[in-house]
């Protein structure tokens, strides 16, 4: 299973053409089984698949903290498609609705969206607290340095990126994915099964935010997102029930700081 794939291509010039090999981000589907059972299929880059599912799991509300689950592996060592999820007994019998209700479609995937899913949203995830602050240039200092963590864009123009940072703009964790929602579960999950999540502070996303990652970043109780392009309007309106901190960046180095501003700090 390769991350990418060298791929001769024709490139045409209004008075030419040539051959050339140009590197294609290669993608792969990942089966995630929770109990025993099929929960959803998503399509991935290959790579980090048990940080994917921890991460992936935690926004689905199937798991809060790592004494939810029993094991997070692979269904046959040398198939890294499908992740097996093995809960424990009182988790189990705490989320027998999800599990039942969801019935194999995952919520916080790329494709579901509408206002119908906002309340079940609500009650998955709780108001972020007030308390933390970053300052704006450190936060731009981290979304500029974004690049450097990036080498299959740089190799393939094709995928995303989601980086968790601390308080202070120190980096914690980085993902890069064909999908932008994967990228962030796999951010997610790293640090989530290293115990490192409580540290994780702010979200740079290389990306425009939709309401499904602000609903990850809630479950994994990261209070600012800053992202390259604009967020949906009911990203917004989710982040802000959740006193979430949702900004971009704007022309000429600045930010467009949507809800929370409370926690920038201005110098």
């Amino acid at each position: 299973m390769d991350i990418s794939v060298d791929q001769p291509v024709m490139l045409w010039h209004k008075d030419r053409t040539s051959c050339l090999r140009m590197e294609l981000l290669g993608e792969e589907p990942l089966s995630i089984r929770v109990e025993g059972k099929p929960y959803s299929v998503v399509m991935r880059t290959p790579g980090e698949e048990i940080a994917h599912v921890a991460g992936f799991c935690l926004g689905e509300g199937i798991i809060d903290t790592a004494d939810d689950y029993s094991s997070i592996a692979y269904c046959e060592a040398e198939n890294t498609n499908v992740v097996a999820v093995t809960l424990t007994p009182s988790r189990r019998a705490g989320i027998a609705d999800i599990l039942q209700r969801r019935n194999y479609i995952s919520q916080t995937s790329c494709g579901l969206c509408g206002k119908e899913l906002v309340q079940d949203l609500y009650q998955l995830v709780r108001p972020v607290p007030d308390g933390l602050t970053i300052a704006i240039p450190e936060a731009l200092a981290g979304l500029d340095a974004m690049s450097d963590h990036q080498s299959l864009r740089g190799r393939t123009y094709a995928s995303h990126a989601a980086a968790l940072c601390d308080a202070r703009g120190e980096l914690i964790s980085v993902a890069e994915d064909i999908g932008r929602h994967n990228a962030l579960d796999k951010a997610i999950g790293k640090p989530f099964l290293d115990g490192l999540l409580p540290k994780c502070a702010l979200l740079i996303m290389s990306s425009r935010v939709s309401y499904e990652l602000v609903q990850k970043a809630a479950r994994a109780r990261i209070p600012i997102i800053l992202s390259v392009s604009r967020p949906t309007a009911l990203a917004v309106e989710l982040a802000c029930s959740l006193n979430m901190s949702l900004a971009c960046l704007a022309p000429d180095a600045g930010v467009y700081v949507f809800c929370g501003k409370q926690r920038f700090e201005i110098e």
